[in-house]
């Protein structure tokens, strides 16, 4: 066994003592950032995450074999790998945005536009890694710590379909030399279809928000509340430019209006009616298009103040909501000030 092989073994035996108290930081990272977008309204299918094995984290570390200078321990950035996985692009984008308000960004790569700057078409990914830990006093970054950063891939239903399929035949299956080249050309082929999929999943997306103050919605007599349907087309009018949210969002925001006594549309028009929305969401300073219900959460908590965060339905979101309240009234105080 040669020097470089030794020390590719010390960092394994390392990494082998570190992984059990990676499992505890993974299983709050995806706590966290189901958290986060679920509070910001942004729609998506899942959120997951793994802490990275050893036996994988050895394969990877045998790369730098013969490098002394690089340490694995700190390139190796998804020893916390989280995936969030979304219906269109224009939620990867929003979910990234959110991540950059929220963490420190350390790497943010985007798969898909360096594989479409090369001409092809292929694996399509947005790869971020984020820490906790703040920019120091004169810019530099934070350092890699996996007690502290999340390696985030963000992917469409669509793109994270193709990926998983590209790796378990390529990894997992044996392809025989001769067939290589038609199944590059296959999956390439593949990879184009479904960004015109995506592309199309948008335009329906967009083209249904639009219009869909039409049509007939199906209401369960039984159930007291706005029904998630009806609600989820006052709000796409109302927040035009906002995007849908998840159809358990529009529940749990129905059961908050029916705390409030509103079991209609038409008393939430009224409560609403004196309500700047726009004035509002700029006061909220969001780097992020937040989802249609974030927007009425937003609306109910600078009309209502206390009386809105102190909802049975609020007990467990009751300090952030109140600093989002300190953010609308001082943008309101400020307001009247420059008016004076």
């Amino acid at each position: 066994m040669g020097q470089h092989d030794g020390n590719v073994d010390r960092t394994v035996a390392a990494y082998t003592e570190l992984e059990p108290s990676l499992h505890p930081v993974t299983d709050h990272a995806i706590s966290l950032l189901t958290s986060l977008i679920d509070d910001a309204g942004i729609n998506y299918l899942a959120v997951s995450g793994r802490t990275k094995s050893p036996a994988s984290f050895a394969a990877k570390a045998r790369r730098y074999e013969g490098d002394a200078s690089v340490d694995p321990l700190k390139v190796i950035t998804d020893q916390v790998g989280t995936r969030i996985i979304t219906y269109v692009r224009s939620d990867v984008l929003a979910v990234a945005d959110l991540l950059s308000e929220h963490f420190t960004v350390l790497d943010d790569r985007d798969m898909g536009q360096e594989t479409a700057r090369e001409g092809r078409f292929g694996y399509s990914s947005r790869h971020l890694v984020v820490s906790i830990d703040p920019v120091g006093p004169d810019g530099e970054l934070p350092e890699y710590d996996p007690l502290r950063c999340i390696s985030v891939q963000l992917r469409t239903v669509l793109q994270h379909a193709w990926a998983e399929f590209e790796h378990d035949v390529r990894y997992k299956g044996t392809i025989p030399p001769e067939q290589v080249p038609d199944l590059d050309r296959r999956f390439t082929l593949a990879a184009g279809l479904l960004e015109l999929a995506d592309n199309e999943f948008t335009s329906i997306r967009d083209r249904l928000q639009a219009g869909l103050s039409g049509g007939t919605i199906t209401v369960d007599v039984a159930d007291p509340r706005i029904s998630p349907p009806e609600l989820a087309t006052f709000l796409a009018g109302r927040y035009s430019s906002a995007g849908w949210s998840r159809t358990e969002h529009y529940e749990w925001i129905a059961t908050l209006l029916l705390e409030l006594g509103i079991d209609s549309l038409d008393a939430l028009s009224a409560l609403l009616g004196d309500v700047d929305s726009s004035t509002v969401t700029n006061a909220m300073g969001y780097k992020y298009p937040p989802g249609a219900v974030r927007r009425l959460d937003d609306d109910l908590l600078v009309s209502l103040g206390d009386r809105y965060v102190e909802l049975p339905g609020n007990e467990r979101r009751r300090e952030p909501l109140r600093v989002r309240l300190a953010k609308g009234s001082n943008h309101d105080k400020q307001e009247e000030k420059d008016r004076d």
